[in-house]
């Protein structure tokens, strides 16, 4: 092709790139030259060898690779997918262990990975991301100042789910946190005790770990603890859909004896018996500002939060 066009290889290459520097009259001789070939440019072969990558990568920080499974990890990874295919970009999914926060440094060195989306961001785990990465890194979750970050406003979610417990009456409010070592759990926590001490009402705080398991426990040492309880809240409708099916299983009377309110407004939540009363977490929108950060090189400030919407259903 190069030949055809009566340039060199690297004349070539550069005014087949919409960034190279070249001539329009020696683009518009490459570019005919290309079309008489019939020839296409490989995205893989450019992306390495311009170091720009064949792949994101979705990270996803936790305790065990079970974290993977989770449906917020699916949403992310399938949106993820729709930004990156409209670039010829590839998308890979990987486990980020919390005992070895270091294999995310790791993992900037791989030639083929053109951005990283740390979800479950951890100070410990972003301090490893070499300085001449830290603009192919974003995280999903506040993380810190070293990469941009993108979330949804929880503290204000959060306030607003416990604004419309109080104004139906309940005054004696669990709330289900997320892990402890997860600042989304801390923001939102953050935002329940300050509702119930405005409103002079005692918290009850019983730790989850955003499965449905663990809220079904979760609700039934609830009950043990504070059996006046009135309302609880979850953060994560997995956690609130368990504390659900724990308290039907007991006898108990939802919204009648305790509300239940949720986050996220995962489709589950419309399906639900009674329907579950929750606030959204935009992970979708989130997730393409993130990958297109990544994919456009864009400049991003270090913090973009999403508003959460209250979605007020029977539950409550």
């Amino acid at each position: 092709m190069a030949r055809r066009a009566g340039v060199s290889m690297a004349t070539a290459s550069r005014a087949l790139s919409p960034r190279g520097s070249a001539s329009d009259s020696t683009r518009l001789r490459v570019a005919a030259a290309a079309s008489e070939l019939g020839y296409t440019p490989n995205p893989a072969a450019r992306a390495l060898a311009t170091r720009t990558g064949t792949r994101i990568a979705v990270v996803v920080g936790g305790h065990t690779a079970h974290v993977l499974n989770d449906p917020y990890v699916a949403r992310v990874t399938a949106a993820t997918a729709s930004v990156a295919a409209s670039r010829e970009v590839g998308v890979s999914l990987h486990w980020l262990p919390l005992h070895d926060p270091a294999e995310l440094g790791r993992l900037t060195e791989s030639r083929d990975v053109g951005g990283i989306i740390l979800v479950n961001p951890t100070e410990p785990a972003l301090a490893t991301v070499p300085r001449s990465a830290r603009g192919r890194v974003a995280a999903i979750g506040i993380g810190s100042r070293i990469v941009p970050s993108f979330d949804v406003d929880n503290a204000t979610g959060t306030t607003n789910v416990l604004e419309h417990l109080l104004v139906t009456g309940r005054r004696r409010i669990a709330m289900i946190t997320g892990p402890a070592w997860l600042p989304c759990t801390r923001r939102a926590l953050t935002a329940y005790q300050r509702a119930t001490e405005a409103a002079g009402t005692p918290p009850r705080l019983i730790p989850g770990d955003f499965t449905a398991t663990r809220g079904h426990h979760a609700a039934t040492e609830i009950l043990t603890r504070w059996p006046d309880t009135d309302a609880i809240f979850a953060l994560g409708d997995l956690s609130a859909l368990g504390a659900l099916d724990a308290l039907r299983t007991s006898g108990v009377n939802v919204p009648g004896d305790i509300a239940i309110a949720g986050f996220d407004d995962l489709p589950y939540a419309t399906l639900s018996h009674p329907p579950l009363t929750t606030t959204t977490n935009p992970i979708e929108s989130i997730t393409t500002a993130a990958a297109t950060t990544l994919l456009d090189r864009q400049t991003a400030p270090p913090l973009t939060l999403h508003p959460s919407t209250l979605i007020v259903r029977a539950t409550t």
